[in-house]
């Protein structure tokens, strides 16, 4: 009976440990605020909403603008 708690203690611990290995690596990656909210990140809706967007160039915004016209 002791086996089943050492093995669950084990893998509680392993998984604190990635856990928290895990979270101190995602802090120190640089990832800024707001990165998803990015214009070059389109899967997650950005520019849903905006219809000017700063630091977008007039091709590029011609471009994104062309991808929803419906032929």
């Amino acid at each position: 009976m002791s086996n089943i708690y050492l093995r669950t203690s084990i893998t509680i611990g392993a998984f604190v440990v990635a856990f928290l290995l895990g979270y101190g690596i995602s802090a120190r990656t640089g990832v800024e605020p707001g990165y998803f909210a990015a214009v070059e990140v389109g899967s997650y809706g950005a520019s849903e909403t905006a219809g000017e967007i700063e630091g977008l160039s007039d091709q590029d915004a011609d471009y994104y603008k062309s991808l929803t016209i419906e032929e």
